[in-house]
């Protein structure tokens, strides 16, 4: 038995050998095909080469245990629960991570120290604690948490520190970053509707947008937000990945995972796409419609200054607007039409769609909304003092 398991390894070898030799010197065609059988013969050069030592090494009745663990593949297989993700960076840009880091550290300062400014504004000053701002407070709370969901897995790549992210990790961040849009999405609908009473119906005003009633809108667009999205979301753990596991952006995202998933995924993109549908676009079609019927409210003023100071009320808001749905549509057409485009393209939309509205967000309230820039003016002016 060993005699012959030496023979007929040392003919396939040497066939192997010429084999190979003669697809990369004689024919020297590289095709796909070519490269095909060259991946397969090196697989059973290896198989036999490790046959053959174990046929060497013994032919005790044990040999057939130990050679399938010498056989075993050198790549293990992906495990469901246990898996670990590689996140993305910059690529081509690894060598200027410590320069990139300096920027994004300072945008990520600016996102938490400047919702963490508005916030303080509001609670501490009596004359902002009106329905107005109270959706505003949501709104920074809102931005608050998303830079916190997000700021340790694109620093710690740019930092040098991980680019590995555990399945239950990812998992969890998906939960909060597509929570959190979703919770910012109803906030901003909740100030446009504010914006519409105040304006269409002002004596009414705080009768209608009492404390209690703000809190019950508050309270409903979490559930609606965390609720909701739980049911793909959990199963995502559940799910077989099986192709390779590099996201596509320096966080996670539900439908990066799907990508990877070999699963059944058909609930969850059906329903991510039902959920989208109801929130996303049907926030932005009301506060289409409510701003609509603010400008009709508005046209019907016979004072042309005050068309513009109402106006001037709605500014910020639109800003505001324009900040969080067109950096989710750009990421949206790019993750569905920009197959083609650099892997740079797909990283940079994405980083715009986190950091940019919780960036801005605090700036624009700042320098628009004259009760917050008076208060942070007179609060500067205390600590020079």
């Amino acid at each position: 038995m060993k005699e012959l398991a030496n023979v007929v390894a040392v003919i396939l070898l040497k066939e192997l050998e010429h084999q190979t030799e003669y697809v990369f010197v004689k024919k020297n065609k590289r095709t796909p095909y070519g490269y095909f059988q060259i991946v397969v013969r090196l697989v059973l050069y290896e198989k036999i080469i490790r046959m053959k030592a174990l046929y060497q090494m013994d032919t005790s009745a044990d040999s057939l245990e130990k050679y399938s663990k010498l056989s075993m593949p050198a790549f293990p297989a992906y495990d469901t629960n246990s898996s670990t993700f590689l996140l993305t960076g910059f690529p081509g840009l690894e060598q200027e991570y410590p320069w990139l880091s300096i920027p994004f550290s300072c945008m990520y300062a600016m996102v938490l120290s400047g919702n963490c400014l508005v916030l303080h504004v509001i609670r501490t000053e009596p004359s902002l604690h009106q329905p107005m701002f109270y959706f505003l407070a949501m709104l920074a709370l809102t931005d608050l948490c998303m830079g916190l969901s997000t700021v340790h897995t694109v620093l710690g790549i740019l930092w040098g520190l991980s680019q590995e992210v555990s399945l239950d990790a990812c998992i969890a961040q998906t939960y909060f970053i597509h929570g959190l849009s979703l919770t910012e999405s109803g906030v901003l609908l909740a100030m446009a509707f504010g914006r519409f009473t105040a304006i269409c119906n002002p004596l009414r005003y705080t009768s209608i947008l009492t404390s209690a009633r703000i809190t019950n809108i508050g309270l409903g667009i979490l559930v609606r937000s965390f609720v909701f999205i739980m049911a793909p979301i959990i199963r995502l753990k559940f799910f077989h990945y099986c192709h390779s596991h590099i996201l596509s952006h320096s966080f996670c995202l539900h439908q990066d995972l799907l990508r990877l998933a070999c699963s059944d995924i058909r609930f969850n993109s059906f329903y991510a796409l039902a959920l989208v549908i109801c929130t996303l676009l049907f926030d932005s079609m009301l506060i289409i419609v409510s701003y609509i019927l603010i400008l009709h409210s508005v046209l019907a003023i016979a004072s042309r200054e005050e068309r513009q100071k109402s106006l001037q009320t709605c500014v910020s808001h639109i800003c505001a607007v324009m900040v969080f749905y067109i950096p989710i549509i750009g990421l949206t057409m790019v993750h569905r039409f920009g197959t083609h485009l650099s892997p740079m393209v797909h990283v940079l939309m994405g980083n715009i769609y986190i950091i940019f509205p919780p960036l801005m967000n605090p700036i624009i309230y700042s320098v628009k909304t004259q009760q917050i820039r008076g208060r942070i003016q007179k609060w500067f002016s205390m600590k020079k003092k």
